[in-house]
């Protein structure tokens, strides 16, 4: 069970997003999106998708700091062990409380209004329940192990693994001393990835990541005495009625 756990299921998750993002491109673009429920109710939506989304981007980034950067890169730049971990307890918990009320929210006016509530499918509700278990594991997970004194040190178990994932030798054995509530929330987080590309949070990989680099927009307005004066373009000739 260990070996395929930890062995084989986080490359099962892995060919599940690329091949399931293909199929989804190739077979279902448009319905490549949100499925955006705001014409039926707007206000709680304008605040709880926000708080959502700024915090479970905060909860990821902190994972990929957290299982990507050895613990030996922050000693380099000062930060000590004690910091290190005050600023995962602290911010990673803050992030998570507001990705968990944001999606309460969600999931309250999902539920409590007709419209939105009709418009929602079984694979919806199954992806709501894995997120927000996944989610709540994660919090628990990181309390229950930890204090303002000291905590579980997964930069000696879990990061490593996952690094070694890349080698494509992953070392099983880490998890031996992992405890169970980290172990489920790295399952359930393995699953969460296998089904998003059948799921609408496939809307996160359409980002408008480009609007970034994109070079500025300039208006300049013309003064009116200008237009006037400007010859009309060949088809664009008035017609006398």
């Amino acid at each position: 069970m260990d070996t395929f756990l930890w062995g084989a299921l986080p490359y099962l998750a892995f060919v599940s997003l690329v091949l399931g993002l293909v199929w989804r491109h190739r077979y279902d673009r448009f319905g490549w999106t949100t499925h955006s429920s705001e014409v039926y109710e707007s206000r709680l939506l304008n605040w709880a998708s926000p708080a959502f989304h700024y915090g479970i981007l905060f909860v990821l980034a902190g994972h990929l700091i957290g299982l990507f950067v050895p613990a030996g890169w922050t000693d380099a730049l000062g930060i000590s062990e004690h910091a290190y971990h005050l600023f995962s307890l602290i911010g990673g918990t803050l992030a998570g409380v507001l990705a968990v009320l944001g999606l309460a929210v969600l999931l309250y006016r999902r539920r409590t209004n007709t419209p939105v509530f009709r418009a929602t499918t079984r694979n919806d509700k199954a992806m709501y329940v894995l997120l927000f278990g996944e989610i709540c594991l994660g919090l628990y997970a990181k309390l229950t192990n930890s204090g303002l004194d000291a905590g579980y040190d997964y930069r000696s178990t879990i990061a490593p693994w996952a690094r070694s994932l890349f080698t494509l030798r992953p070392d099983v054995d880490l998890w031996a001393a992992v405890p169970a509530t980290y172990q489920a929330h790295a399952v359930v987080g393995m699953l969460l990835i296998a089904v998003v590309p059948f799921t609408r949070l496939v809307h996160m990989f359409s980002a408008p990541w480009f609007y970034l680099f994109r070079p500025y927009i300039v208006y300049r307005s013309r003064p009116a005495g200008r237009a006037a004066e400007r010859a009309p373009r060949r088809g664009w000739e008035g017609i006398d009625v």
